[in-house]
Order: C-alpha cells, then structure tokens, then sequence
C-alpha cells in the first residue's frame, strides 16, 4: 500500500506533514510505503532518513485542480498510489474538487467538505459560534478602512486585525490598524477580519471527525514555549473536560470530515472558552497525539481506507514536546535531481 502525503515543509514554521508521517510509522498496524509530495525544492522532509520512499513536487495551488490533478495521474502511473492525504489548508479547496475524480483511479482520500470549509472560515466563524451558543470574540468582516471607525463604537483598544487566510497583529492606535489592514490586503486580499481583543491562555486541540458528528478522537495541548512567528516550540497535553466537550459541540454542529485544531483562550476575565479559529487540518504537532495514546494520524488514514473507527476519549495528561532544528546532509547531485527533475 502507498500512501502520498503533503506538507514536507518542516522548517521553523513546519508544516504537518513530516509528523503525520512520523505518527503513521509508529503504529504498530501500519504496513505501508510514504511517497511525499512537495512544492519546493528545499523542504526538509525531502532529506530527512526514513521519511518517505520517494518524492515528486506538485504544483502549487493557486494553480488550480486541473493542474494538480495531472501531476497526480503522473504520479499514480508510476508509484499506483492507494491514499493521499493532504495536511495544508491552502490544499484542500483543490484536493476535495478532484476528490471523485481520484477515487475513479483507486485513490482514497478523507477530506472536508465546502460546507466544512465555509463555516470554519474567519469570515464566518463568529456567526457559527453566535448559532451554537459558542464563546467567541466579537468579530467584523471589513473591506474598507472607513469601516473601523464604526466599529471602534462598539470595540475598545486594542483590537486584533487578521488576514482573510492567515497573520493577525494586535492594535493599539488606528494609525497601525491602517498600517496592518494594508499589509494584510495586499498580501492576502479582503476582506479583512477585526476582532475583539480578549487576554488568557491560548490553549489548542487536535481532533478527527467522521463526517457524521462523531469525534473520533480529541487531544488537548497547552503551549510552553512560542516562537516570534505565533507558532509552539514546545507544549504539554492538558485534561479539561469543558474543553473537549467543546470540541465534541464543534464537529458535532459542524458535521466535520477529517482532521482540524482547534485555537481556543481562556479568558482571564471570565475564565471561559473563547473559540479562536478552526484550522481545516491537522496540526504540526500531531505526533504528539501518538504519544498520549490517541494516533490521530492513523485514524485519519483508516477512515480514508473506509474502515470503522471506535471513538477514544483517554489520553496521557502532560506528555511533553519540544521541537529542535537539526543540519539534515546530502550532496548537490541529489538537489539537481530535484530540481531539474521534480521527483526524487
């Protein structure tokens, strides 16, 4: 069996991909070969030993899915792929329009929906909350700049200003709300979304829905140390109760097919769950899941097989990870075949 994965990025932003693979070779039931799949020519995955038997480079999203869709019957006419499984978001859009036409050629996949897509959105987030009784900070969706006093009304200083797909920067005076708004559109269009500032303990949780309500499995993870781009460098499981119950209303409301994290804060003003964002994948650091007892890669990797999955609530409260940056060798000659070839 042949499994391609995506999100071989794993640098000090890593992508999925690597520790998704890394949480499959670990079960003791999985018997497979990983073929990666990248976009450039330096991700580390593509170096790393023990990793994957081979990789091809796809083309990148904003390419479209026709353009995907053939580089991947390329790909499947020499390796006979039976899974693919992408792990970034910008992905997905392209992966579920060519879904029917990959299980035609034998390829399983187990993705989200548009309609998945669509309520999870930043734009929309907020809106689901309000219809399913779920904390959420007070948020506006914005497409000029003109708008923000209006809302200023109703939000105090600071207030938070993010892109459409990623990047959030907290605002003190309107002068850098301006600055950021600009920033944020030209990198990533309208609209923009401003929020209401709320301070806490920014907690996430790693969860698999089945497509039906059903949470497979959920795992919740407390931050310990944040890089200077937002992102964990080290962390440990927690046990709440109230918070995997909000994860359970989540995937129940929204029926969610596949992997997501949750971004969640504590508020220190009320001490209640603040939903944050719905991230469309799993995260970065999934291998941690394996170690508290919940694979949630390998159960993502069953359903897309078509198997039954029992539900997990247990796992290992304070399982720690802390991720490091190590020099990965290889020669020029392997990077040219990369290059010049786009498979390796």
């Amino acid at each position: 069996m042949k499994i391609a994965v995506t999100g071989l990025n794993n640098t000090d932003n890593p992508g999925p991909g690597v520790p998704f693979i890394r949480s499959l070779l670990s079960h003791p039931d999985f018997d497979g070969e990983i073929i990666g799949l990248h976009y450039e020519n330096l991700e580390p995955g593509i170096y790393m030993e023990g990793i994957k038997s081979k990789s091809y480079m796809i083309p990148y999203p904003s390419q479209g899915p026709e353009s995907l869709l053939e580089r991947l019957r390329y790909i499947h006419s020499k390796e006979n792929l039976n899974v693919i499984i992408p792990t970034l978001d910008s992905e997905l859009y392209n992966f579920i329009h060519i879904s029917d036409e990959l299980n035609s050629l034998g390829i399983k996949t187990f993705l989200p929906t548009i309609d998945n897509l669509e309520k999870r959105s930043k734009d929309k987030l907020f809106e689901f909350c309000q219809e399913n009784e779920i904390n959420s900070p007070k948020t506006f969706v914005i497409n000029s700049l003109n708008q923000v006093n209006e809302i200023l009304k109703e939000l105090k200083f600071p207030i938070v200003v993010k892109g459409i797909f990623y990047e959030a920067y907290v605002c003190h005076t309107l002068d850098e709300v301006s600055n950021n708004f600009y920033k944020l559109a030209s990198k990533w269009g309208l609209p923009i979304i401003i929020q209401e500032y709320l301070s806490g303990d920014e907690v996430n949780v790693a969860a698999v829905g089945d497509g039906e309500g059903n949470t497979i499995g959920a795992v919740a993870m407390r931050k310990l140390f944040i890089t200077d781009k937002g992102k964990g460098w080290a962390g440990v499981t927690i046990g709440d109760e109230n918070l995997i119950n909000l994860t359970h209303k989540v995937i129940s409301a929204l029926k969610w097919r596949g992997g997501l994290e949750l971004e969640i804060l504590k508020s220190r003003k009320d001490n209640k769950y603040y939903l944050l964002e719905i991230n469309s994948r799993l995260p970065a650091w999934v291998y941690l899941t394996q170690a508290a007892g919940q694979n949630l890669s390998y159960f993502l990797f069953q359903l897309a097989l078509g198997e039954k999955v029992e539900p997990v609530r247990d796992y290992e409260i304070g399982k720690m990870f802390v991720r490091c940056s190590i020099d990965l060798i290889s020669d020029i000659k392997t990077y040219e075949k990369i290059a010049v070839y786009g498979e390796l």
